[in-house]
C-alpha cells in the first residue's frame, strides 16, 4: 500500500511540476529531507512552498497546517497545499489552499 500511495504522490508532484513548467514558472520537486520537511515542490526561487496532495479525500486544515511549517522549514515566503479536485486529471483543476494571512501576504508582494 504505501508503494502504492507513494507512487500516487509522486504523479502528482510531477504532474504540477510539469504544469507550471508549461506555464513559464520555474519549479522543481524537492528531495525527502528527513525531519525537518520542507514540501514537496518548489517555485519561483524557493519562494513559494507547495505541499502537493493527490488523494481520494481532502483534508484542508491537515494540508494547509503542513503547507504553512513546510514554508517556515524551507525559508519560502509563502506556503499553499495544491490538492487534486475528485474527477480532475490536470493539475490546472485542481485547488490551491493557503491561509487568509498567507493569500493577504501574496496580494501585498504582487501589488
Amino acid at each position: 500500500m504505501a508503494n502504492r500511495s507513494k507512487a500516487k504522490g509522486t504523479a502528482g508532484e510531477t504532474a504540477i511540476v510539469n504544469y507550471l513548467l508549461e506555464e513559464g514558472l520555474h519549479a522543481y520537486r524537492k528531495v525527502l529531507s528527513g525531519s525537518l520537511d520542507k514540501g514537496d515542490i518548489s517555485v519561483l526561487e524557493g519562494r513559494v512552498t507547495i505541499e502537493a496532495k493527490n488523494a481520494s479525500t481532502t483534508k484542508l486544515s491537515e494540508y494547509v497546517d503542513e503547507a504553512t511549517t513546510e514554508a517556515l522549514n524551507a525559508k519560502s515566503d509563502f506556503g499553499v497545499a495544491w490538492h487534486k479536485r475528485t474527477r480532475k486529471g490536470n493539475p490546472k483543476d485542481w485547488y490551491v489552499t493557503m491561509t487568509g494571512e498567507t493569500f493577504v501576504r501574496m496580494l501585498k508582494a504582487i501589488k
